[in-house]
Order: C-alpha cells, then sequence, then structure tokens
C-alpha cells in the first residue's frame, strides 16, 4: 500500500494523506476514527464519513479535510471555531488552536477563524505565499515559501518571537504557550514558554525530520523511525513506548502523544483519562494522526481498488489475467499471492471474483470472458 505522509505542520495534529481508491479504480479518500473525551462532540464525525485528505485537533473541537478542498469542522463551537468562513473551497491543509481554527488556500493564503480576543485570527499582511501552519492555544503561525516563520496572536510567553536568523524552515509547531520549528539542516529551534524543558530540545538537536507540540511537551521525529519526547512528563506523555522504531508520523494531545507506525497502526502515550490513548480496534490502515486537548484522530486509508477481472492487477483485463484467474479459483488465495514477485501483492483478491458472490470459482468464468479487452475506469 503506498502512502504519503506530510510533517506535522500544526502544534496538536498532525496533516496527512494518501490518495487511494475504491471499487473500479476511482478515486476516493479515506474515512476518520475519532476517540478520547466527547462531551462536545469531537469524537462525532459527520456523515458522510468520506472522501477525507487530512485532519486536525483543537482544544475540544475537530477539523477535516476534504478532497474537494472543504473544510468540515465539528465539536465545540462556543466561539465559532467550526464555523468555517465562505467560500469553504480550495483549502489545502488546516490547523486546529484552542478555541480557533486555521486554514491554508491553494493561493497560499492562511483563513482564521474562531476565538480572536488576542488576534490569533488576524493574519498578518500579506496575507501570501505560506505553505504550512500551525495553531496554538492563543496563537499562530505560518511558515512562508521563503522558509521564515510568521507568527500572531498571544504572546505573554513570547511564543510569536521566532528567533533570528528567521531562515531555512521547513515545518513548524504549536503548542499551548510555545512554538517549534524545523530547520532544513533537521535541527529544532523552540520558543515561547519554558517552565517544563518543553523548548530545551534534547542533544544531538540533529537528524529532525517531523515535529509535534502539546500543551507543554514537544516531539520530534527522527530519520531513523524514532521519536524523541521532552517537558512536561507528569502523565507519562514524554515516554515513548517501546520499540521505539518504525514511526513515520507524530501528534501532540493536551497531555498525550501519538504516533504513526509504517505498518499504518497508531501508538498513543500519557495521559488516558478519557480513553485518548485507546485507539480503536482494528488500528491498522491509518495514513495520518492528530491530537486536540482530550481526544485523538486517525485518518483511515479508503479501500484499496477493486476492478473485476484484473487477476494480475495491471489495470487492465485481458490474457494475461488467464494464468492468475486460474489460480485464484477456488478462493486460492496461496497459489494467486505466488504468481507475484516478490512476495503478497498489494492489490485485492476480491479482483477475482469477477461476479461479487463472495467466492471465486467456476461462476466467475462466463463475466471474466465478457470483460476481457477492457481497462479499468
Amino acid at each position: 500500500m503506498k502512502r504519503a505522509i506530510v510533517k506535522l505542520v500544526c502544534g496538536c495534529v498532525v496533516a496527512g494523506f494518501l490518495a487511494p481508491a475504491t471499487a473500479w479504480g476511482q478515486d476516493g479518500h479515506g474515512s476518520i476514527v475519532a476517540w478520547g473525551y466527547n462531551y462536545d462532540g469531537q469524537c462525532d464525525v459527520p456523515t458522510p464519513n468520506t472522501d477525507f485528505v487530512a485532519l486536525a485537533g483543537g482544544g475540544d473541537h475537530s477539523l477535516g479535510l476534504k478532497s474537494d478542498g472543504s473544510i468540515v469542522a465539528w465539536g465545540s463551537n462556543g466561539s465559532g471555531q467550526c464555523d468555517v468562513p465562505a467560500p469553504n473551497t480550495d483549502f489545502v491543509a488546516l490547523a486546529g488552536g484552542g478555541l480557533h481554527s486555521l486554514g491554508l488556500k491553494a493561493d497560499s493564503s492562511i483563513v482564521a477563524w474562531g476565538w480572536n480576543d488576542d488576534g490569533q485570527c488576524d493574519v498578518p499582511a500579506p496575507n501570501t505565499d505560506f505553505m504550512a501552519l500551525a495553531g496554538g492555544w492563543a496563537h499562530s503561525l505560518g511558515l512562508k515559501s521563503d522558509g521564515s516563520i510568521v507568527a500572531w496572536g498571544y504572546n505573554y510567553h513570547g511564543q510569536c518571537d521566532v528567533p533570528a536568523p528567521n531562515t531555512d524552515f521547513v515545518a513548524l509547531a504549536a503548542g499551548d504557550d510555545h512554538s517549534l520549528g524545523l530547520k532544513a539542516d533537521g535541527s529544532i529551534v523552540a520558543w515561547g514558554r519554558n517552565d517544563y524543558g518543553q523548548c530545551n530540545v534534547p542533544a544531538p538537536n540533529t537528524d529532525f525530520v517531523a515535529l509535534a507540540a502539546g500543551w507543554y511537551h514537544s516531539l520530534g521525529l527522527k530519520a531513523d523511525g524514532s521519536i524523541v519526547a521532552w517537558g512536561w512528563n507528569h502523565d507519562g506523555q514524554c515516554d515513548v513506548p517501546a520499540p521505539n522504531t518504525d514511526f513515520v508520523a507524530l501528534a501532540g494531545g493536551g497531555f498525550h502523544s501519538l504516533g504513526l507506525k509504517t505498518d499504518g497502526s497508531i501508538v498513543a502515550w500519557g495521559s488516558n483519562y478519557y480513553g485518548q490513548c485507546d485507539v480503536p480496534e482494528p488500528n491498522t490502515d491509518f495514513v495520518a494522526v492528530a491530537g486536540g486537548g482530550w481526544h485523538s484522530l486517525g485518518l483511515k486509508a479508503a479501500a484499496s481498488p477493486v476492478c473485476r477481472g484484473d487477476s494480475n492487477c495491471d489495470e487492465a483485463i485481458n490474457w494475461r489475467d488467464i494464468d492468475f484467474f486460474v489460480a485464484a479459483m477456488n478462493d486460492n488465495i496461496a497459489a494467486w499471492e505466488a504468481m507475484f514477485a516478490p512476495g503478497t501483492p498489494s492489490c485485492p483478491f476480491e479482483n477475482n471474483d469477477v461476479n461479487d458472490d463472495g467466492s471465486v470459482n467456476w461462476r466467475d468464468i462466463d463475466p471474466f470472458v465478457a470483460v476481457m479487452n477492457t481497462t479499468c475506469p
């Protein structure tokens, strides 16, 4: 299964996506799974729970980006953080703050809405050339295409004072009152509130490829697939479970942390009072992860492409499929898989079930012949 993992771009979330496919090879996208504290409905994903390509968690609200460029928001809305401004189109990334939300448009501008008492929704001019964004509790961050970071909103702890030189940043994250930026050389720069050491990046400050921020803790993903965490650890949110390997993405919640493994499973640790670390079964096929205040979210991959009759999964139905189809007869999955080299194929066995009756047998022969010399739409 092919995955596209993007670096963390906001404080309590990871945004990422898979571009999977549905039946007959049509493009489709995944569903969102949410768990943990749900008093405000932040775990009740609105229907239809399909076509999501990215996700984010705020304090007590959640957001999902649809494949059509629209944003869906749900959960606590006392400050309008779920009221996406019109036109709700052309979004390419999103972030959740404490009581506010942000979206990045295809034209590289940022739109922000929700609680704005500290100016966290007032994007500084010129509102152009942004390529990533992040939401803290009451401040916001945007990464420019020139590698500089722009910060605005609440600044009592200096969380908006980007350290010099403000250059060469490739990713960013926002915690409750602190901020982080990933440099092109693989080092992390942190600034703002530091009473729990959340800005003290552990040595060696090298080889980082992604980063995340919880309320009072920080996380970094190393090039070797391990996660480093530092800051407030009262709930064990900095104690990465063993084996600390094979991570491809990460997220920081309020007092918990999450990591996405290469096998599509999510590992969660830290505060679990509301079950925010109890990943629902089946813990498989996740392609992105996000953390809210006391809840968590994961983006599932859509179903694999199913093209009935394409037994060798080359997106065409012709004489080359015959040997594969014969091997699959009588539900012989092992014989069918043995036809591929190397190892298990990345296409669905259901392709051989041409009449879609749940088994592969002689009844599939006539429909197989009927679709010969066609291609998958």
